[in-house]
């Protein structure tokens, strides 16, 4: 349930109105947009009277219940689109950002040469994998903190911020130094990984998981956002389908749907959605083509001789090819790259 307030109410009698509807045992998010003000109402709501509080408080200009499970990450609840802001980097409404980097850090030395090229092709956030969560128990599992320590070297010498992927709470604590913390698309709904990072005061960037629903995506977000970090970005990164020819099948028609049905921003990961070098570059055009805010793409500096997901990864020249043709394609679109 949401109040939109009047134009100028002083933020006095909204606090009180907001301390009466917790006072009757709810939960409240506020909201202020460029044109409006709205309150959202959480808990059992299906005996609240909205007419009956419209009535009865002048400061509220209408009300109207929520249908959908999820509240905070709602356009209705949260009419603006968020930008999540990281260092100098912008991610969301009028930007398109492109993060890259390799699958896992390998050496200080691939980290630094990939991190440096990505940079001057126009990356401004830099991935890379040091907890791996691999299908095989006898695959790369990443080097972990030795590799974090290689992450935090090339963020120090290029200035870029840096996401990387976290598996299980404990790990919080080493990623103090870290930008962005990336939930992986296997802990999409690890719920208690969820409620953890949502107490953390800093972006997290939220895939999708292979074999969930859009709704399942936003309840997930829903999650974070209710234990007080709002710094969400949604990440779509193809999803498991009949479909064989391709790691998995990439929804382009969950960007638009999620930027009607939400406020965050949403990024696509072109290179987990194809699995194939060669469909990178297509599938990030197109990604852009239908409103997404950004890009997630694997690079590496050898392809041929990388120790997680070589086959899906762009060599540095492709990369840097890819970004002068997304450049171009971002003038017309009227974001800033």
């Amino acid at each position: 349930m949401v109040f939109v307030l009047k134009p100028d109410v002083a933020r006095d009698r909204i606090d009180a109105f907001i301390y009466k509807l917790e006072s009757d045992g709810f939960s409240t998010i506020l909201s202020t947009g460029t044109e409006h003000t709205v309150i959202c109402l959480i808990g059992n709501t299906a005996k609240v009277d909205v007419d009956h509080i419209v009535q009865t408080n002048d400061i509220v200009e209408y009300g109207k219940r929520v249908t959908e499970p999820f509240k905070a990450v709602n356009r209705i609840v949260h009419p603006d689109n968020t930008t999540v802001t990281v260092g100098n980097v912008s991610i969301g409404e009028g930007y398109f950002t492109v993060i890259s980097g390799p699958c896992s850090v390998e050496s200080e030395e691939q980290i630094l040469e990939i991190a440096k090229s990505v940079q001057r092709s126009g990356a401004t956030i830099m991935r890379g994998g040091v907890f791996k969560p691999r299908t095989s128990p006898y695959s790369f599992q990443g080097l972990q903190a030795e590799g974090l320590k290689m992450l935090l070297t090339a963020k120090k010498a290029t200035g870029l911020p840096i996401v990387t992927e976290i598996m299980n709470q404990t790990q919080i604590p080493l990623l103090d130094e870290v930008d962005i913390i990336q939930i992986g698309a296997r802990n999409m709904q690890n719920f208690d990984l969820l409620k953890e990072v949502g107490k953390c005061k800093k972006p997290i960037l939220l895939k999708r998981g292979l074999a969930n629903t859009i709704e399942e995506l936003l309840m997930s977000a829903e999650y974070i956002m209710s234990e007080g970090n709002e710094q969400v970005i949604l990440c779509e990164r193809g999803i498991r389908t009949f479909e064989t020819m391709t790691r998995n099948t990439l929804d382009l028609s969950a960007i638009p749907l999620l930027k009607q049905k939400s406020h965050l921003p949403v990024i696509v990961d072109p290179s987990h959605a194809a699995g194939i070098r060669s469909l990178v570059a297509p599938l990030a055009k197109a990604a852009m083509a239908v409103g997404a805010d950004g890009l997630m793409i694997e690079a590496h500096n050898d392809p041929s001789k990388a120790l997680c997901d070589g086959a899906q990864s762009l060599d540095l020249k492709q990369f840097e090819e890819l970004m002068v043709d997304l450049r171009r394609r971002a003038l017309f679109e009227g974001k800033k790259l």
